[in-house]
């Protein structure tokens, strides 16, 4: 024998080794010709038949070759690839489900020579190479041909996602699916259809796209949509996106948006009350634009307009009651039926108090009591009312305080333009500052009154309609200026106190309370330029009276007629005089100037 015979010999008495040991963790394997170099066929030895078939079969490490399973165990598949030695693959390169290898002897796999012959004389396999150098081999031709592979999402990456297509292929976040998606756990495990978008073998750089294909079949889908998609249409879609104004249907190949105010009749605050993503509805085609492909859905114009038959249901004076949806601060909108709603004012929830925000008599959820006031079917609005549920007591109040009663009640509160005064059953009366007194001029209510302060006062009227409750504080004593005219004749004199000076002339004082005007023309029969020149506050004159205006509160006098008098004159001729140019009497002229000048009360 060779001494590469002897060599051969030795490695193959190794291999018998393992065989053999192999043989006793399987009994029920048959021998194979091959494992006995002493077997003889056809008169020659098997070493020699054994040898020949080598110098047939020459194989190199790289090769992927053909093999068949001979045997299975724990560790190792052994895999007969035609050559003077088997070859062992561990057996943790097969898939495994529960436990148990995928494959069975007999099976025919392809196998990656990695060594023709260990230190025991055996071949040394691996399937995943083969699978791996086969993978790339279909992938390079899927990415030169943009032909379509298919694979499992296996793990989350930076940026994306891993996705086993025979080898390990990368997956960005951004080709995914047609629009940006935020949880990518919803992948992992799902097999998927991708087209391989860049292709590196010597690097081993994959970059696959979902969207790549999606965006392709949506195009396809697309163009069926738009030649049959119609105004007034019924159509299935799948909710793709919920956002706060609406939600974006997938009607195959396009979007179309279904705004939330068409989603229900009622009340929505949010679309996600009623819509999931992913759910498939049915929903109407309100609206295409074909020239910006936009199509607006919706989803109550399936169901009947419930405001068809609000006028017959709600007819003004019916009782009803309803849930309070919503307050603003005019108002609270009750739910009357399935989109529904009606809106109590705050004028309309109590008959008694001031409401400024209905929170101060109604919270949202209430159940509440109402009567139909109006309604308008047109704008779909129905006005209700609280208090109209209750007696009124204005009605009641106008038959207990007649006009002229007198009454005493307590300040509620000082505001500027008069003071309330509690009255009866929670109303609340009017003190106009205009009813404070008939003489004196009042700056602001708070100079006369404060919170909590007893006052008597006179009931002026109740208006119902309105509801407002006069009081007046004047009206308890008489109105001095009534006897002005008798006490105050036109052409009497008398002595007045200058208390107040002004560029026209100066007002004096006739008795508390009642002043009147002398016009700087009248002071004196001289001319004079400052009333400041001829006379101080304090000062008194006597004057006689020119004009009364008891409605306007306004008295004219003349220190100069006083003088005239005196001296005799003839005061004829000055009225006269004073008159020829505009034909009316001295009476007329200073009644003219008071509408020009304002009295000592307005100042």
């Amino acid at each position: 024998m060779s001494t590469k015979q002897t060599k051969l010999t030795k490695a193959q008495l190794e291999r018998m080794k393992v065989l053999e040991q192999l043989d006793k963790e399987d009994s029920s394997v048959q021998p194979n010709p091959g494992q006995y170099l002493e077997m003889k066929k056809g008169g020659e030895s098997f070493s020699d038949l054994f040898d020949q078939e080598v110098t047939k079969n020459s194989f190199t490490p790289g090769d992927v070759v053909k093999g068949r399973i001979i045997r299975i165990t724990d560790d190792f598949v052994v895999v007969d690839i035609n050559y003077k030695s088997e070859g062992l693959i561990p057996s943790n390169e097969f898939r495994r489900i529960e436990g148990k290898i995928q494959a069975t002897p007999g099976d025919e796999i392809e196998v990656y020579i990695e060594k023709v012959e260990n230190e025991n004389g055996m071949v040394v396999l691996s399937k995943d190479k083969a699978d791996m150098l086969q993978a790339w081999n279909d992938i390079s031709r899927a990415a030169e041909n943009e032909e379509v592979v298919e694979g499992v999402v296996v793990a989350k990456v930076k940026g994306g996602l891993s996705v086993d297509i025979g080898v390990k292929a990368f997956l960005p976040g951004s080709q995914i699916d047609l629009r940006p998606v935020r949880n990518l756990d919803v992948y992992l495990g799902k097999t998927l259809k991708f087209k391989v978008i860049k292709f590196n073998k010597k690097r081993g750089n994959i970059v696959l796209s979902r969207r790549a294909l999606l965006e392709e079949e949506r195009e396809s889908l697309k163009s069926q949509t738009l030649d049959s998609i119609k105004s007034g249409q019924v159509v299935r879609g799948i909710v793709k996106n919920i956002t706060d104004y609406g939600a974006f249907i997938d009607l195959g190949g396009m979007d179309g948006l279904l705004h939330i105010t068409d989603m229900s009749w009622g009340r929505v605050k949010h679309p996600s009350e009623i819509l999931n993503v992913g759910q498939e509805i049915e929903v109407k085609v309100l609206k295409y634009d074909d020239e910006k492909e936009r199509v607006s859905l919706g989803l109550k114009q399936l169901q009947p307009d419930p405001w068809d038959g609000v006028a017959a249901q709600y007819a003004v004076g019916t009782k009803v009651s309803g849930k309070v949806v919503s307050l603003a601060e005019y108002g609270a909108f009750i739910e009357l039926g399935d989109g529904v709603e009606g809106l109590i004012h705050v004028s309309e929830m109590s008959w008694t108090k001031r409401v400024k925000h209905p929170s101060q008599i109604i919270n949202v959820d209430d159940v509440v009591n109402v009567q139909v006031l109006e309604v308008d079917k047109e704008n779909r609005r129905i006005s209700l009312g609280m208090k109209q549920l209750e007696p009124n007591p204005w009605v009641e109040l106008k038959e207990t305080y007649q006009p002229g009663t007198i009454i005493e009640g307590e300040v509620k509160s000082v505001t500027d333009f008069g003071v309330f005064i509690g009255v009866d059953k929670g109303v609340d009366g009017l003190i106009h500052i205009s009813d404070f007194s008939w003489t004196k001029r009042i700056n602001h209510p708070s100079e006369m009154f404060e919170k909590g302060q007893k006052v008597r006062a006179v009931v002026l009227g109740v208006d119902t309609e309105n509801e407002r409750f006069s009081l007046g504080l004047k009206q308890l004593e008489s109105d001095p200026w009534s006897h002005v005219s008798n006490k105050y004749p036109v052409g009497s004199q008398h002595d007045v106190k200058v208390v107040k000076t002004a560029d026209f002339g100066v007002f004096v004082e006739l008795e508390p309370d009642i002043e009147g005007l002398i016009h700087i023309s009248e002071l004196t029969t001289a001319r004079v330029e400052k009333t400041e020149d001829f006379v101080k506050v304090g000062d008194t004159l006597k004057a006689e009276v020119v004009t009364i205006d008891t409605e306007a509160r306004k008295i004219g006098l003349s220190s100069k007629l006083v003088k005239l008098r005196s001296e005799k004159a003839d005061v004829e001729d000055y009225v006269k005089k004073a008159t020829s140019t505009s034909k009316t009497s001295l009476g007329d002229l200073f009644a003219e100037q008071f509408k020009k000048t304002p009295s000592a009360e307005d100042n």
